[in-house]
């Protein structure tokens, strides 16, 4: 279980490529605005600090690429779908917890 923990969390490194947002932002007027804000999530990943897997919710910032107007930016936009594999680890790990206590 482990090994596919800190492979799960090395899935959250596609939430960089979020950051070409930055240099090349969408256009405001281009749909999917809601979800380019799920974008937000990737600093979920951070949670991957202490909780083994839990990296791999990052991926979520692959989504301020959503429906980019280049193709090629807007192709890593579904690398953000991703992150529920974070979450599962965090959800697991919150289980756990609850459980043994």
């Amino acid at each position: 279980m482990a090994v596919l923990a800190d492979l799960a969390g090395l899935l959250g490194l596609a939430g960089l490529a979020g950051l070409a947002a930055m240099r090349w932002p969408c256009d405001k007027t281009r749909a999917g605005a809601m979800i380019r804000l799920l974008g937000l999530l990737g600093f979920g990943g951070l949670a991957g600090l202490w909780i083994d897997g839990a990296g791999a919710m990052g991926a979520a910032g692959a989504f301020s690429l959503w429906n980019h107007q280049n193709p090629r930016l807007a192709r890593l936009g579904w690398l953000g779908w991703l992150f529920p594999i974070g979450s599962l680890y965090i959800l697991v790990h919150f289980l756990h917890f609850h459980l043994r206590h």
